[in-house]
C-alpha cells in the first residue's frame, strides 16, 4: 500500500510544488482546496488544472496502442459558503483593497484571514484520520508553508502547529496516525522552486507545463495572448 497523504491545495507555487513533492517521494494523494470567498479565486481554477494534468499523464504503447496512466490524485474543492460574510479580511469579498508589496511587510498583516489555517486544518485532520482509519495506516497531512510565512502569518508557525495538533490528539481516537508533513518549513520560495525542478524531472512532467496552472499572488493579473 502507498503512503498517504492529505495535502491543502491552494492553487500557489508553495503546494503545487508540494503536491509533486509528494508525488516523487510515493504518496497517494487526497488534495483539498477551499472556497472561503478569497478574491483571488482564481487559485481553484489553477488547482483544478494542475490536478487535471498529472491525472492525465500517461505513457501510450504504440504496440498495443494502449495508455497507462501514471499518477492519480483525488481532489475535491471544500466550499465554505456563508463564511466570507463574517470575516474581516482584505482578501475576502467584499474587503479593503489587498495592499500591493513584499510578503513579509507589515502592511500584508491586511491579508491574514482570521483563523483561516485552523479551520483549514480542522477539514483536513478530520480527512486525514478517516483515510487512516479506513486503510488502517498513518497518513500526513501536508502543507506548503515556509520560512517567508512566518512573520505575517501567525497560523503559519510551528507554535501554532504545535499547539492545534496536540487539540487535535486531545479530541480524536486514533490520532496516533495521523501526522504533519511541512518539508517547506525552513526553506524560502527560491529552495521551494528548486524543488519543484526536481520533482517534475523525477516525475516525468514538462516544469512549464505544471507552473502555468499555479497561481503566486493575493492580487492575479491575466494576460491575453
Amino acid at each position: 500500500m502507498k503512503k498517504q497523504a492529505v495535502l491543502s491545495l491552494s492553487g500557489g507555487m508553495d503546494s503545487s510544488t508540494l503536491l509533486l513533492h509528494l508525488l516523487a517521494n510515493g504518496y497517494e494523494v487526497t488534495a483539498l482546496s477551499f472556497d472561503y470567498g478569497q478574491k483571488h479565486n482564481v487559485e481553484l481554477e489553477r488547482a483544478k488544472e494542475l490536478v487535471d494534468y498529472i491525472n492525465s499523464y500517461c505513457i501510450v504503447d504504440e504496440e498495443s496502442k494502449t495508455a497507462e496512466y501514471l499518477y492519480f490524485v483525488k481532489h475535491q474543492i471544500i466550499k465554505l459558503d456563508g463564511l466570507s460574510q463574517l470575516l474581516n479580511s482584505a482578501l475576502i469579498t467584499g474587503g479593503e483593497e489587498v495592499p500591493e508589496g513584499h510578503y513579509a511587510e507589515e502592511n500584508m498583516k491586511a491579508t491574514v484571514v482570521p483563523n483561516r489555517n485552523k479551520i483549514f486544518s480542522s477539514i483536513i485532520q478530520a480527512v486525514a484520520l478517516s483515510i487512516a482509519e479506513q486503510k488502517d495506516t498513518e497518513c500526513a497531512i501536508a502543507m506548503g508553508i515556509h520560512a517567508g510565512d512566518h512573520a505575517i502569518y501567525p497560523d503559519c508557525r510551528q507554535e501554532f502547529r504545535d499547539a492545534d495538533f496536540e487539540a487535535f490528539k486531545a479530541g480524536n481516537w486514533g490520532a496516533e496516525k495521523v501526522y504533519h508533513y511541512t518539508p517547506y518549513l525552513d526553506d524560502d520560495k527560491f529552495g521551494i522552486l528548486v524543488d519543484g525542478d526536481s520533482c517534475c524531472e523525477c516525475l516525468g512532467l514538462d516544469f512549464n507545463e505544471v507552473y502555468k496552472r499555479t497561481n503566486t499572488s493575493y492580487k492575479p493579473i491575466y494576460y491575453f495572448i
